[in-house]
């Protein structure tokens, strides 16, 4: 007997000891701590100053809290009588209820009903566990120091403020908000009821009508028994039917919420620029352009809508279809390859310096050294088009042009500039980008991007692009483009005419109102871009992959380029695009057309190949079929050229030009030039390795 007492004793001891360790420190406040992002989302207005339906992930409600004294009365005592009708006496633990319910369960031989208190039900808030028979014991002690330091007041607002429902909400506010579409003080009694009996089962009691209306209705019977309710009210109460909410589409604008909290820190619960209504379109035409292209193998995007007037964010929308679910990368902010969107930007440069829409250039073949080898530039569609404009450059994107232009403007004068326009991810010497910066091969964050381009659609005035809808400061307002280059570019991407060579009439690029548009591909597919705008907003869309992986072909034309439009078109035209944007891009001082020509030396040089060329023959081909064009230059028309290549014979070619049969080793050659005006000349003699 002494035996078995000891063994009883034991036990009890280390159930004592177990209990003890189990229990864990208790908050000093139910007011969630500074930092505690675990539990805490920050409160984010739109610009209306209501709460931003953030994407919820039952984390502690810090955006509709209500004070308790707000709750209706009979929302209060619905909640006491339907989960815990001893709260106001019992110390954190109804053993009564507990007892009762255990008898009940044991009787059944399952689990029927359950007996946590408020108490308890606030506790699991504060320290979460698995639901187990070891965890219920646990709590009943914890709920007794709960219950001994806070007064029962302060327990019943948290409990309302952070019980958990469905759809991941957490609190009365917005569970009024979103099942019934309303404010708690504008709820009917039969809501007010309906939110007491939902937090059991939410999701159950939704797909059962009829057990929802029974719970209803035993909960008024008591409430009405204890005089809360008196039989007019109960009465009406029977007879009033629930109108359920239609559901706005969920929000993911926690990317906003966090770029708008690491730039303004001290901007919590102060009014975004952010509409609510807008975000929610430009979420959802972005996810619908992504599955359209999930074949194409894009994978993420994002979509930024910009109010001109003041240049305040309007959407600031980013999507990842392959993983929907994760708060990941901010495409918005993210830095890719911009390709052709930054060459209205240069022609403007260029603009400013002198020419004008009717400056000729030459777009023809163009290769040039890089390092020890050569790369040949190319348009898009492999075509040149010999001497064209400005303006026909610009609108069909042509690269050879572009890289003129560079040379023109000058590589660190450019690059400044995009500096200047907040551009801040080209932080690397000129010499770093080379001519590529005329092509994009910098990185930029589509948000910089955008705010660079509205300097092009304010007339040349550029401001920093705004998350907050009013201001504490002034935000700098300084022209940084001249305006009639700005005029002139967006008149340029605006006409449809100057775009006909690469793009033809038609096409996704053809919107239905006048609209400066501006399509970019970075290599390998990897970044399709597309900026547009009219006279009230500016849209820039981004759409890739931000692992860096290629896509099957995917184009600024051919992938947002459409997200963009159809944005555009429901967007409220109060503004069409100026129509002095399309008047005094000319200069009257200068001529109306210059031409651009090459400066050609005024010494005989080989332009290809250079010294310390190196060559490899393509396996792909055979070796007696492959050639390397060699090229000489001089300032004055060349009717003949003698290319001496090592010991061998002389070969005399018309022109400036000749195909080298390709030969494996190390070469060494020099030409003799005869000029259509019979002076003669002799390059330096260069030498180059073939593999």
């Amino acid at each position: 007997m002494k035996r078995f007492a000891r063994i009883v004793a034991g036990f009890f001891a280390l159930l004592l000891l177990a209990t003890l360790l189990a229990q864990r420190s208790l908050p000093r406040t139910l007011e969630p701590q500074p930092g505690d992002t675990t539990r805490a989302q920050a409160l984010v207005l739109d610009r209306e100053g209501r709460p931003l339906n953030l994407r919820y992930d039952g984390g502690w409600n810090l955006q509709e809290r209500v004070p308790l004294e707000q709750v209706p009365p009979l929302l209060r005592q619905a909640f006491v009588e339907a989960e815990d009708r001893r709260f106001w006496t019992h110390h954190g633990v109804d053993w009564r209820a507990r007892l009762s319910a255990t008898w009940t369960n044991l009787r059944a031989g399952r689990s029927l009903r359950g007996a946590s208190t408020i108490t308890e039900q606030a506790l699991r808030v504060i320290n979460p566990r698995p639901r187990t028979l070891w965890s219920r014991w646990v709590e009943g002690f914890e709920a007794l120091r709960l219950d001994a330091r806070f007064a029962k007041p302060d327990l019943l607002e948290f409990y309302l403020n952070q019980v958990p429902y469905g759809a991941n909400r957490r609190g009365v506010a917005p569970a009024a908000r979103y099942y019934f579409g309303r404010s708690l003080e504008t709820l009917s009694e039969r809501e007010m009821l309906a939110l007491a009996v939902l937090v059991r089962a939410p999701s159950r009691l939704l797909r059962q009508p009829e057990a929802l209306d029974a719970g209803i209705a035993r909960l008024a019977q008591r409430l009405a028994e204890q005089g809360a309710l008196s039989p007019e009210r109960l009465a009406a109460l029977q007879a009033q039917r629930l109108a359920w909410a239609r559901q706005p589409p969920e929000l993911q604008a926690a990317h906003f919420a966090l770029e708008l909290q690491r730039r303004h820190p001290w901007a919590t619960a102060q009014r975004s620029s952010l509409d609510t209504t807008l975000q929610a379109r430009a979420e959802g035409f972005l996810r619908q352009r992504l599955q359209g292209l999930r074949s194409q193998g894009v994978r993420q995007g994002a979509l930024l809508v910009v109010d001109l007037q003041d240049n305040r964010v309007r959407a600031y929308a980013t999507v990842d279809d392959e993983h929907p679910d994760i708060i990941g990368v901010d495409a918005v902010q993210a830095l890719r390859q911009p390709g052709s969107t930054l060459k209205p930007l240069l022609y403007a440069l260029a603009i400013e310096k002198g020419w004008n829409a009717d400056t000729i250039l030459d777009d023809s073949r163009l290769t040039e050294r890089v390092n020890a080898g050569l790369h040949e530039y190319r348009n898009y569609s492999r075509m040149h088009y010999g001497r064209v404009s400005l303006r026909e450059a610009l609108g069909n994107s042509l690269n050879i042009p572009a890289l003129k232009t560079l040379q023109f403007v000058g590589g660190e004068p450019f690059l400044q500039r995009l500096q200047v326009l907040g551009m801040a991810g080209l932080s690397r010497h000129p010499d770093f980008y080379g001519d590529g910066i005329a092509l994009g091969n910098g990185e930029v964050s589509l948000f910089q991007l955008v705010q660079a381009y509205t300097a092009l659609a304010r007339g040349g005035r550029w401001q920093p692009l705004t998350l907050l809808e009013s201001d504490p400061a002034p935000r700098p307002l300084r022209t940084l483009i001249q305006p009639s280059a700005a005029r002139a570019i967006s008149e340029i991407i605006s006409d449809p005419q100057a775009r006909l060579l690469e793009f033809g009439d038609g096409g996704l690029l053809r919107f239905p109102a006048e609209t400066a548009v501006k399509t970019g591909t970075s290599s390998d597919y990897r970044d399709a871009w597309t900026v547009a705008y009219n006279g009230r907003w500016l849209v820039g869309a981004w759409m890739g992959n931000l692992s860096g992986r290629e896509t099957d072909g995917i184009t600024g034309a051919q992938g947002p380029a459409l997200l963009t439009r159809s944005l555009l078109a429901r967007l409220p035209a109060d503004r069409p695009l100026d129509r002095a944007l399309r008047s005094g891009h000319r200069r009257p001082e200068e001529p109306a057309v210059a031409v651009v020509t090459e400066t050609l030396p005024a010494e005989p040089r080989l332009s290809q190949p250079f010294e310390g060329l190196m060559l490899a023959m393509d396996p792909r081909i055979p070796d007696r079929l492959e050639a390397f064009e060699f090229v000489a230059e001089w300032d004055r028309p060349l009717r003949r050229t003698t290319w001496h290549v090592n010991n061998g014979p002389p070969v005399t070619v018309e022109g400036d030009r000749y195909l080298w049969p390709l030969a494996r080793g190390r070469q060494r050659v020099w030409a003799e030039l005869e000029a259509e005006d019979g002076r003669r000349g002799r390059t330096p003699e260069a030498a180059f390795l073939v593999k």
